[in-house]
C-alpha cells in the first residue's frame, strides 16, 4: 500500500486520525480541507468510509508498547482509548469552530451537510484506528491485505464488536454490500446524525461537538475491550 499524499483525501483523514498534537486551528483547517475535498464529490458517505479505512495508519504492538513507554495488556488500552477520545473531541471542537468562523474554505462549501459528512470521517477514521490497534493489543488481528483487514475493522466499528477469532470477520465484499453494507451504513447515518450538533451557531457547537464525540469514543472502545477480554 502506497502512503497517501499529504494534501489529499486519505492523507488529510490519515492527519486527523494521528494522536500527535494540533492546534485548534490547524485541525480546524483540515476538517475545512476535508470538506472541501468530500464537496467535489458526489459519493455516499459509506462509499468514501470504505475507500479511505485501507490507508489509515495502524501501529503494530511494538510500536504501540514503545509510543506508551512499555505499556501492556489493558493498561495500554486505556491509554489508546484515552488518547482516542482526546482527539475526537478536538475533531468536535475544530468543527464548531469550523462553523463559527468559516475558515479554510469558501462559504459555498462549508455547507452544514458537507461539514457534518467531514467531521463524520475523520471521526470515524480515529475510531477505526482505535479499533484496529485494540485488537493489536489483544493479539485478535485479522490477517490478509490492507483492504480485507480494514473490511474487518469497519464490521467491528459498525457492530461495536470485536473481531470473531474463528471466522475472522466479514471480507471485503461484505462490507460493499449485503448486509453488512447496511450495517454499515446504518451505524454512519446515526453517527452523522450526532455530529450535527457542531454546526450549532457560535461555540455551542464546538463544546457540544467535543463532548458528544469524546462520550462516543469512550463508549466505543470500552465495548470493543470488554468483547476482546
Amino acid at each position: 500500500m502506497n502512503p497517501p499524499e499529504a494534501d489529499d483525501l486519505p492523507g488529510v483523514v490519515a492527519r486527523l486520525a494521528d494522536d500527535k498534537p494540533l492546534d485548534r486551528r490547524t485541525r480546524a483547517g483540515l476538517v475545512g480541507r476535508l470538506a472541501v475535498l468530500m464537496a467535489g464529490q458526489s459519493r455516499r458517505l459509506v462509499d468514501v468510509v470504505i475507500d479511505v479505512a485501507p490507508h489509515v495508519p495502524i501501529r503494530d504492538l511494538p510500536t504501540l508498547r514503545d509510543h506508551h513507554h512499555g505499556l501492556t495488556g489493558d493498561g495500554l488500552a486505556e491509554a489508546l482509548i484515552a488518547n482516542a477520545t482526546r482527539v475526537t473531541g478536538a475533531i468536535g471542537a475544530a468543527g464548531g469552530l469550523l462553523s463559527t468562523v468559516e475558515m479554510a474554505a469558501p462559504p459555498l462549501l462549508l455547507t452544514a451537510p458537507v461539514q457534518v459528512a467531514a467531521e463524520t470521517l475523520a471521526v470515524v477514521a480515529v475510531e477505526l484506528k482505535l479499533v484496529a490497534e485494540l485488537h493489536e493489543i489483544y493479539g485478535r488481528s485479522p490477517v490478509g491485505t490492507p483492504a480485507v483487514r480494514a473490511a474487518a475493522y469497519l464490521g467491528a466499528w459498525a457492530r461495536r464488536r470485536g473481531i470473531d477469532p474463528i471466522t475472522g470477520g466479514p471480507g471485503l465484499t461484505g462490507v460493499i454490500s449485503g448486509a453488512a453494507r447496511r450495517e454499515l451504513r446504518q451505524r454512519l447515518v446515526r453517527r452523522a446524525g450526532r455530529n450535527v450538533t457542531t454546526v450549532m451557531p457560535f461555540l455551542a457547537g464546538a463544546v457540544a461537538g467535543a463532548a458528544l464525540n469524546q462520550r462516543e469514543t469512550r463508549r466505543l472502545g470500552q465495548q470493543i475491550v470488554k468483547d476482546l477480554r
